[in-house]
């Protein structure tokens, strides 16, 4: 878009176009002298950066995170474990005590002393506790059934 032409008599004219060319001049030369002088001011200005930059950097002890334009970042997640559900059972009567642990080792044993068996063969284990008769019913691996006394 063209400015409108003014008219304008031929003295103006001289003198708009003198303005016009000094206010040029001056405006070429102040780019040259305001950058000298922005040069001298960031020499001046360096050490006291420095000193300023040395004092936050203990501060400025954050992690950045590098982001890639266009894509999120992938993150894995691990499965998701089921919580185990630890029990415990315990079995009290007449002044005694059997954890299912106790119970178990002497029914692994009944396994490899009494019925002549390989521990590694051993593939299950159901015990029956009846406190009345002092005595644990098993069925080992499905086959092998039996007693024994606690």
């Amino acid at each position: 878009m063209a400015p409108a032409k003014k008219t304008t008599t031929k003295p103006e004219a001289k003198a708009v176009e003198a303005a016009v060319k000094t206010i040029v001049q001056k405006a070429e030369e102040k780019p040259a002298v305001k950058a000298e002088e922005k040069a001298a001011e960031v020499k001046a200005a360096e050490p006291v950066r420095k000193a300023e930059e040395t004092a936050k950097k203990p501060e400025a002890k954050k992690e950045t995170v590098k982001k890639t334009p266009g894509r999120k970042p992938s993150v894995k997640k691990a499965p998701a474990k089921k919580a185990e559900l630890k029990t415990s059972v315990c079995v009290q009567f007449s002044g005694k005590s059997y954890s299912e642990e106790d119970l178990v080792k002497i029914a692994r044993d009944v396994w490899k002393y009494d019925l002549k068996q390989k521990l590694g063969d051993l593939t299950s284990i159901e015990l029956y506790v009846k406190p009345e008769e002092n005595m644990v019913y098993y069925v080992m691996n499905k086959d092998f059934a039996g007693n024994f006394y606690i």
